[in-house]
């Protein structure tokens, strides 16, 4: 039995646009909602935390850089299985042991830099941190689209999730800045491991509103491809990858940019600016009621975002690199709304948590990338070179976007059937 509702149940009365209000009172959100808030805001402490701390034991941006990035990737490549095996067995099952394993092993990390440990014992600890990330954004977004599958409301459930993403990105780095550099600067990863155990734990601890398992006992199990195995999950990786690009381009640069001018506590705000312009445009567009179709809109907002971040290397001075950081920021959100809506009519029910954590982990693949090179070409050039990374990484991803763009429609007519009903829903697919 799929946990769903129905579409007159979530759907904005005729003739009204979809709002935050009539999302909101979708009746059993708030089960998950509010928990979910919570468990994910150490998600965008822990690079900032781990660039910190190795920076401060090693003296190097390049080495933080690497032991950051070996974060990042293992999580990318882990978070889909780990979105597998919530489709199959239930978002609970992988959620208590990650969180466990996750702790365990950000103290591990923490323990051995503060120990002068050599390189390859940061990496060894860096591995299991990363693959233990507990995914709880795609887990609140599967939740979503099995509650409001087919509805109108999906694009602006998309947009509050975006807001409430970008609001971590608003907080995270600013508190892990602050414990870092007025703490401790382990403060920032001790306090992420915290708030991930006790977050997960919480968030777990909510069933009734996670998706129906594909695989349950007594039932024969369910055969799917991989999310991956859809043409539109893999160019809409590469777009996410880009996006990534941009997030460890400017934590590593910001930070090494204000360590240039004497003042280190001003990386917290200006990232806050960066992060604020995405929130602010994830507010916007969940309030719009869209003529234009979904990849319209994903290439629209990604040749902006590819035109702002094209001048960051060239600004020197505090409120332009604010005001510039703004703007990218506010094109950041159109493309990471537009792409999570997608999924809904690319990819079927069963592996939509999975199809999630590859986007997830697309963007966590393109901020390790970026946190190395970044940091390679800061400690050689200087902070402005690490400014060249978003510039790169998003030229590049809008290449492919521009080249494969066909295999962002979805299959057959491009309308979404609402299951247990009489009717479709039109989706606009261009």
């Amino acid at each position: 039995m799929t946990n769903t509702v129905t579409t007159d149940a979530t759907a904005p009365k005729s003739g009204k646009r979809p709002s935050y209000g009539q999302l909101l009172h979708t009746p059993g959100v708030w089960g998950y909602l509010i928990p979910g808030f919570l468990a994910r805001q150490p998600f965008a402490m822990l690079t900032i935390g781990i660039v910190l701390l190795v920076q401060h034991t090693t003296g190097s941006y390049g080495s933080a850089g690497i032991v950051a990035a070996v974060t990042g990737v293992s999580m990318a490549l882990f978070a889909p299985q780990s979105g597998k095996l919530a489709d199959r067995f239930g978002q609970r099952a992988v959620l208590l042991p990650g969180v466990l394993v996750h702790a365990a092993s950000v103290g591990a990390l923490v323990t051995l830099a503060l120990s002068d440990a050599p390189m390859w014992a940061l990496f060894a600890a860096a591995v299991p941190a990363g693959a233990s990330v507990p995914q709880v954004g795609p887990m609140v977004r599967a939740r979503w689209a099995a509650k409001l599958d087919g509805s109108p409301l999906m694009s602006t459930a998309a947009a509050f999730e975006s807001v409430t993403d970008e609001f971590t990105f608003v907080v995270g780095p600013v508190l892990a800045t602050a414990l870092c550099t007025g703490v401790h600067p382990a403060a920032g990863l001790i306090a992420e491991a915290t708030l991930t155990l006790a977050g997960g734990l919480f968030f777990a601890a909510q069933k009734r509103s996670q998706p129906a398992p594909s695989h349950t006992k007594g039932e024969a199990r369910v055969k799917h491809a991989s999310a991956l195995s859809v043409p539109g999950v893999r160019v809409l990786a590469v777009a996410f990858l880009g996006i990534g690009t941009v997030f460890g381009g400017m934590q590593v640069s910001l930070t090494a940019f204000s360590e240039e001018i004497g003042n280190p506590g001003i990386n917290g705000l200006l990232y806050g600016v960066f992060a604020a312009g995405n929130m602010l445009a994830g507010v916007a567009c969940g309030t719009i009621a869209w003529k234009v179709g979904p990849r319209r809109r994903l290439m629209t907002g990604y040749a902006g975002l590819t035109l702002f971040a094209s001048g960051l290397w060239a600004v020197h001075s505090v409120p332009l690199l604010a005001g510039l950081g703004l703007l990218v920021g506010l094109c950041i959100a159109p493309a990471l709304i537009t792409g999570y809506t997608m999924v809904e009519t690319l990819v079927p029910a069963t592996a939509r948590t999975e199809a999630f954590t590859w986007l997830t982990g697309a963007v966590a693949f393109g901020q390790a990338m970026a946190v190395t090179v970044a940091g390679r070409l800061t400690d050689a050039f200087g902070s402005t070179a690490g400014f060249l990374v978003p510039l790169g990484g998003t030229a590049l991803a809008l290449t492919v976007l521009i080249v494969l763009r066909s295999r962002l429609l979805p299959p057959s007519t491009g309308r979404v059937a609402a299951r247990g009903m009489g009717h479709r829903v039109p989706v606009t697919v261009d």
